[in-house]
Formats: structure tokens, C-alpha cells, sequence
């Protein structure tokens, strides 16, 4: 940007014309989400550095929280009893918007920002939601509420990408954005209709729901989002709970018996879990053991169909 400076008319002559030139405002790329349900953190800012960085390391994102939509019901209100409607209308509800926003690699013109936006897409997103979803975990462990949760995809109500200078993006705003479009194919009819059958098997009493399923569930969540200490002692718990549960199963006899073999290794990462991070190696075992565990519940239920 260049501002000029000019001489006011007067009697003695005008001085010299004087230019200042200021350097472009860096652009910061971001990511923007929205949900059907407010996130939980309060509304707001947040400064978030790298896992296990120290409290002085530069920050690598902000969160932006903002809650959109809904009114407020006063707490007179709230106090009150009043009839419901014999038909009522659906009560609104507020909307959940997250802006993930990378700060430690501002783009040096429009130009690098906008090539980088034409090509934005699905991958740079699942980053960072994986973002959104650790400072989600964080606040579950802040608040000590166990039903937060994080996001995936599928819940989204739109997601763009889009870049802009420091003072736009800190307020929602910004230069250039798109929406990206969620291109995955929907699920064949078979496939959606096959959790329709279990559900209904569960909840009919026909087929009780497994325990080992639950905590597969549960390590399945921690791994996919880096919590590998978590997951290594979940799973183990899991596997554990899966040899009792599936013992007398013969549809699975196999797979238990390869789930056996596995049980020291797990059992290893687990006492490492309990002291400090993981090796590689251990990480590796992890995320294979879960696998195996997961594809014997999978053959399980195509067994008892």
C-alpha cells in the first residue's frame, strides 16, 4: 500500500510530493465449519500450539467459536410451566461455527493465497478438524464432561476454506472463500440397511450388544485422533474383554486365536502407556491389533445375520 503526502497551498511553495510504502498484510488461509448444535466452548479466541509444545513456542492455529441462530429463553421463562401445543412447531436451535485458522505460515501474496485456495480441498479440512476435535477433547477434559464429542465430516452443515489478512479472519470475515462440497458417494442400500437389521436385532433382545464393541469403539476414537497412550489401554481392555465375551463363538474361533498372539504386544504398549509415550513400534501394534479386533466383530455379526 502507498499513501502520498502533499503540500497545502499557501504562500510559500509546495514542498515536494513524499510516498510511504507499507509491505502487503500477510494472509492467513482457514478453515470454517458449521454445525447443527452449539460446540460447547464458550465463544471466543483461542491460542493453540503444537501437542507437547512449551507454553512459549509460537502458536500453529486460533480457533475461532462463535454460537449463531437460537435466542436466548430468560430465566423467568425458564421458570415458568407452560402447556406444550397439541402439534408444536420444532423449537430452534443454535448453530455451531468453528474457524480454524494457520498462523504459522502466512502467505507471503494474493497471488501464493488464491493458487493455494483453488486447490484447498478434503484433505486440508480433515486437518484441521483434527484440530476443532483436540481443542474439543481438551475442553471435555476442562469441564469434565463426558459427553462432548467430537466432529466428523458427515455432521457438517457446510465447510468452506478461504484466506485473509490478520483483521479479517480474527473476526469471521475474509478476502476470498469457497464451500467444498461433500463428494462422498452414499452408502449402497445394503449397506445402510444392514446397522437398520443390528439395531433392531439389539434392541429386540435377538443379539445382546457386546462390551468388547464399545471399548473397540472407544480406542478406535483415540487413535484416529493421536491419543495413542489412550488407546493402547483401552485396547487392551478391549481385547481382553473380546476373549471372554467371544470365547465360545466358533463363527470365530480363528480370529480369537490370532487375537491371542497379539495380547503380549498389547499388553507392552500398555504398561509403556502407563509411564509415557509410545515407540513407533508399539504404535504400529496398536493400531493392527485394533484392526484384527474390529474385523473379528465385523465376521461376528455377518456370522450371526
Amino acid at each position: 500500500m502507498v499513501l502520498c503526502l502533499h503540500g497545502s497551498a499557501g504562500a510559500r511553495p509546495a514542498p515536494a510530493q513524499r510516498c510511504f510504502t507499507w509491505p502487503p498484510l500477510p494472509l492467513f488461509s482457514f478453515s470454517q465449519v458449521e454445525l447443527p448444535w452449539a460446540l460447547g466452548p464458550p465463544d471466543g479466541r483461542y491460542l493453540i500450539r503444537g501437542p507437547g509444545a512449551q507454553p512459549d513456542a509460537a502458536p500453529t492455529h486460533v480457533l475461532l467459536v462463535a454460537t449463531l441462530g437460537a435466542a436466548r429463553r430468560s430465566r423467568l421463562d425458564r421458570r415458568r410451566q407452560r402447556p406444550a401445543a397439541p402439534e408444536p412447531g420444532p423449537t430452534p436451535v443454535a448453530t455451531g461455527r468453528a474457524t480454524v485458522i494457520a498462523v504459522s505460515e502466512p502467505w507471503p501474496d494474493a497471488g501464493a493465497a488464491r493458487a493455494w485456495l483453488q486447490g484447498a480441498g478434503e484433505e486440508g479440512l480433515a486437518a484441521d478438524l483434527a484440530v476443532l476435535n483436540r481443542a474439543l477433547h481438551e475442553f471435555r477434559l476442562a469441564t469434565a464432561d463426558p459427553y462432548v464429542q467430537p466432529v466428523r465430516r458427515g455432521q457438517l452443515l457446510v465447510a468452506r476454506a478461504g484466506y485473509g489478512d490478520g483483521e479479517q479472519v480474527a473476526h469471521g470475515v475474509w478476502t476470498e472463500a469457497r464451500e467444498l462440497l461433500d463428494g462422498r458417494r452414499a452408502a449402497r442400500r445394503a449397506q445402510a440397511l444392514e446397522p437398520q437389521a443390528r439395531l433392531a436385532a439389539s434392541l429386540g433382545g435377538r443379539e445382546p450388544a457386546l462390551v468388547c464393541a464399545e471399548l473397540a469403539l472407544r480406542a478406535r476414537l483415540d487413535l484416529d485422533h493421536d491419543r495413542f497412550r489412550e488407546a493402547a489401554l483401552q485396547l487392551q481392555v478391549a481385547l481382553d474383554a473380546a476373549l471372554a465375551e467371544l470365547g465360545r463363538d466358533g463363527a470365530v474361533a480363528d480370529r480369537l486365536a490370532e487375537l491371542r498372539t497379539l495380547r503380549g504386544a498389547v499388553g507392552a504398549a500398555a504398561r509403556s502407556a502407563l509411564t509415557g509415550a509410545l515407540s513407533a513400534a508399539e504404535r504400529e501394534s496398536v493400531a493392527a491389533t485394533l484392526g484384527r479386533l474390529e474385523a473379528a466383530l465385523r465376521a461376528r455379526a455377518f456370522a450371526h445375520a
